[in-house]
């Protein structure tokens, strides 16, 4: 378990993560959140059905 070895003063704030740094120094980084998930975005016209053209149709009766 870890050990308090002295009382700095330090006023956190949330968001926050506060460690000590390789020079000894007490510094703070942003915590990584997730997001929340975007949602999808909706088409705003439904495309017509494509209609078989006389070429296709040809090759179809082969």
């Amino acid at each position: 378990m870890a050990q308090k070895v002295a009382k700095v003063g330090i006023i956190k704030e949330s968001g926050f993560l506060y460690f000590i740094d390789k020079k000894g120094d007490v510094s703070r980084a942003k915590m990584a959140r997730g997001g929340k998930k975007k949602k999808a975005k909706k088409t705003a016209t439904k495309r017509a059905p494509k209609k078989a053209t006389a070429a296709k149709a040809k090759k179809k009766k082969r």
